[in-house]
Order: structure tokens, then sequence, then C-alpha cells
């Protein structure tokens, strides 16, 4: 008998254990000085890096207390036409949200086989002709020029792509108009066994001092005023800083790379140096992948045992699909939303996000977040955001616009009214199932209450707690405008 209890203890200690280890470390810290949260408000990017092929703009999170808290590093992301942001990687996931433009993205999960290549036969021709060349005068694949790589991704505006920690990416710009994409660094994701330091890891190029505009704080006192951007400007004008890092190669002897790659020392050098190009270089002539779009032969390598969990992830979502709304409203709005539910691989990142859309002068229901954080970046248009405390203190009271970022903590309770122009967000959750309780609507805690509680709790009559559960009965989360045009800010 003893011997059963003990051994029922010992397995509910290993349960304990167990769920221990696999719950989010919390991201708030200890220390009430460091995660001061009677305070917030919007920011900017407080560093700009000019590269050949286009520019990151980026949140220093460790001079912005908020983010630190919430443990995340935003930036923005500038890919010109026909250039390459290089092969890289960090030790925590990333949610990337492309704000407009398109292009082809590769993330290379390890130990996954190639699945896209030329084709036997297709090399077979090719060695007795030295090239082929298509209709217009490009040339194909050369006997010279066969390739096999794994799956690469088209993604277009409106596209949410996850990024797991520790994988390669990067991104290729192939067409007319510029690519921006909104970065969130989760740095205080259970993958990062680190610190809270921001790191990216690049396998080429690298950034010196020459690269960068400079740093600038914004006084809080001016944060909130809008944008120091707008579309087709360069952003703002920083002070000189300095910086400087090599791609991951730089560090490795050549000779041992050489041998390791079973390549000339020339080539490796040419690895390890960090021209002035930087990390988003112009690409000499257009570049071609093996892609089904071009009818190249799709080939699927025998099973490694890893294709049905990873190697075939879907890490695409497209948060601009009306008929995928979760939210649709014709008088105020939209509101969609990804979690671990439509893209699984969110699962393992502990990771989600929504876009939405306010129309003029519309509401978005009070609320707060049960399980996360939420940082918000302004797409378009313009709100006024309300964000209340535990203590019944307004800690955020500011119009934001267009390329704003702020932080919503957990639990805190928050609102918007847009503007005359509307409002459009995208917003990046640190929950893979992010939960909201609204307290107006039919889906809120008030329609859920006995109508006796909500009178004796505020000491109001019946039909006045009766309009307060039943008003907004036919909209939950997006409110169209009922009083007045706009509330006075």
């Amino acid at each position: 008998m003893v011997a059963k209890n003990v051994l029922i203890g010992f397995f509910l200690c290993l349960l304990g254990t167990t769920a221990f280890a696999t719950t989010r470390s919390p991201r708030l810290g200890g220390n009430p000085e460091f995660c001061n949260l009677q305070r917030l408000g919007t920011t900017q990017p407080s560093q700009r890096l000019e590269f050949e092929g286009g520019s990151i703009e980026r949140w220093d999170v460790n001079n912005e207390e908020q983010l630190q808290c919430v443990g995340v590093e935003p930036s923005r992301v500038t890919i010109q036409p026909n250039s390459l942001l290089v092969p890289n990687f960090h030790p925590t996931p990333l949610l990337v949200f492309i704000e407009r433009g398109e292009g082809i993205i590769g993330v290379h999960l390890p130990g996954c086989a190639e699945t896209f290549d030329t084709g036997v036969q297709g090399q077979q021709q090719q060695q007795q002709q030295p090239r082929r060349m298509r209709q217009q005068g490009q040339q194909v694949f050369g006997s010279e020029q066969t390739d096999s790589h794994q799956k690469v991704h088209r993604f277009q505006q409106g596209d949410i792509i996850a990024i797991p920690a520790g994988v390669v990416h990067w991104a290729y710009n192939d067409a007319n108009q510029e690519v921006v994409a909104i970065v969130m660094n989760d740095i205080n994701n259970p993958n990062n066994q680190l610190d809270m330091q921001p790191r990216t890891f690049l396998l080429a190029g690298g950034v010196t001092s020459q690269h960068i505009q400079g740093q600038m704080r914004i006084p809080r006192s001016q944060q909130g005023q809008g944008p120091q951007y707008r579309q087709g400007s360069r952003g703002p004008q920083y002070q000189q800083g300095g910086l400087n890092i090599e791609n991951i190669f730089s560090g490795f002897d050549t000779e041992l790379l050489a041998e390791a790659f079973n390549a000339e020392p020339e080539t490796i050098a040419n690895m390890q140096r960090s021209t002035e190009r930087g990390v988003i270089v112009q690409v000499r002539e257009p570049m071609r992948f093996v892609t089904p779009d071009e009818q190249q032969q799709f080939q699927r390598s025998p099973a490694n045992g890893l294709e049905e969990k990873i190697c075939s992830s879907k890490i695409f979502y497209n948060l601009d699909n009306q008929r995928e709304a979760d939210i649709f409203s014709e008088q105020a709005g939209k509101l969609n939303m990804v979690n671990e539910h439509k893209l699984p691989i969110l699962s393992y990142m502990d990771l989600a996000a929504e876009k939405g859309h306010l129309q003029q002068n519309a509401l978005l229901s009070p609320h707060w977040s049960i399980n996360s954080h939420t940082v918000v970046y302004v797409l378009n248009g313009d709100a006024r955001i309300q964000t209340v405390s535990n203590n019944g203190e307004a800690v955020m009271d500011q119009q934001v616009n267009r390329g704003d970022i702020f932080v919503i903590p957990q639990f805190f309770a928050t609102t918007a009214q847009a503007g005359q122009n509307g409002f459009e967000w995208v917003a990046f959750k640190t929950n893979k199932s992010p939960m909201k309780s609204p307290v107006a609507g039919y889906t809120s805690v008030f329609r859920a209450m006995p109508l006796d509680v909500i009178t004796n709790a505020y000491d109001i009559s019946p039909s006045q707690a009766q309009n307060l559960k039943t008003n907004r009965e036919t909209e939950s989360m997006l409110f169209s405008p009922q009083r007045t045009s706009r509330i006075p800010y």
C-alpha cells in the first residue's frame, strides 16, 4: 500500500513537472521598476538601417519598457524590386505580416528533403544540349545549372508568415513595387534559451556603421501624434549610431570551412566577406527557382520521418480574405484571426495574429485578453485608443495613426473608436489560441450575468440593467456608431 502511494505520488510529481516545463515562461518581470504598466503609449522606430536593396527599421526593445514587459521586438523591413534579403535565422520565432507588395520566400526546415528539382530526365537531355533557351531568350537550367531545393513560397499583401526559431529564411522581391513587411520577434518565447537580447544570425552579408542612418528617441509626450513617414517617403532622419554584425562564416577558419564544404578557399573567402551591400542586396539578374508554376518536375524524396509533422507544415495564412472573416458587419467592419487551429504551426510557436478594420466612427467593444499580450501595428486610418489597468486608471488614452505600434498587456481592458478615415490594424498575440472577454455585445459578460446581479452591483433600475444586457444584442466585438458620430477626444 505504501509502495502504491509512493508510486502515485511520483507520477503526480512527474505530471506537475511536465506541466511546468511545457508552460510558457512568464512575460512580466518580478521587478516593478522593470515593467511600468501604468504608462503606455505609441512608439516609433528608433533605428534605421539602409542597405543596397532596402532598409530595416527597428524598435529598440532595450529602451522601450512596454516592449520589454511583453517580450517582443518589432521591425519594419522594406525590400526594393529585384532585391534579396540574405539568408538568416533567429533564436526566436517570428510572425511576419506583409503590409504591401509580393515576392518569394524560402523557409528551410532542418532535416527535410529537397523536394523540387529539374528532374533526372531533364538533366539527361541537358547533357546532350548544353543550354536550353526560353522563347523569350532567357536561360533555363543548363547542364552546369541543375538545381534542387526545398519548396519556396509566393507571398502577397495580407499574408501572415510563421517562421519557427532557428529556421533559415530569405525573401526575394520579384515584382515591380517594394515589399513592406512588419516582423514581430517573440524574444520571450520558450524556444529561446539564450536571453532577452534580440539576435540575428546572418549566413551572408553583414551590418556596419555605414548602414546605420542613426538612432532617435521619441519623447513620450510626442508619442501618438502619428508616424514620421508617409507612403513613398524615406522616413525620419536620425543621428549617427554605431553597429557591426558579421555573418557566422566570418568567425570560422577559412581552411576549415573549405574542408567542410570541399570547396576552394577563394569561394569560402567570398562567403566570409561582409561587403558594403549589407543584408538586403540587389541581384545582378532576375532570380529563378524551381516551382510548379514554372511547370518544373516535382519529386517526392523517400520519407525520413519528418514529412507528416514538420516538412509539410503550412506557414501561410492570408488575413485579407473577407470570406474567411471571423466577424463581419456591414455597418462596423471585419475581424480576421489566425490561431493554431487555422495554422497548426502556430501551436509549436505559441503565437497568433489578427487583422481588423473599423469603418468610420465604429467601435471595438471594451474587452480584455485572457491569455495573451497584444502588440498592435496601425496599418491605415486613425483611432482613439483607451486602455485601463486593474486600479481603474486609464494608462493609455491617445489617438493612434498609420505606422504606430502600441502594447495592450494581458487582462488590461481596452477599446478603440475609429476616426473619420476608418481604422485598420494588425495585432500580434503571445498565445497560440488567444481569447477575449468583451463587456458589451451578445457574447459579453453582461449578457452572461443574471439581471439582479447587474441591478444590485451598479445600484441601477431593472430596466437600466436590461438595457445594458440587450442594447447590443445583435452585435459582437465590432459596433456600429449609435449615439454620436464621434466621441470627442
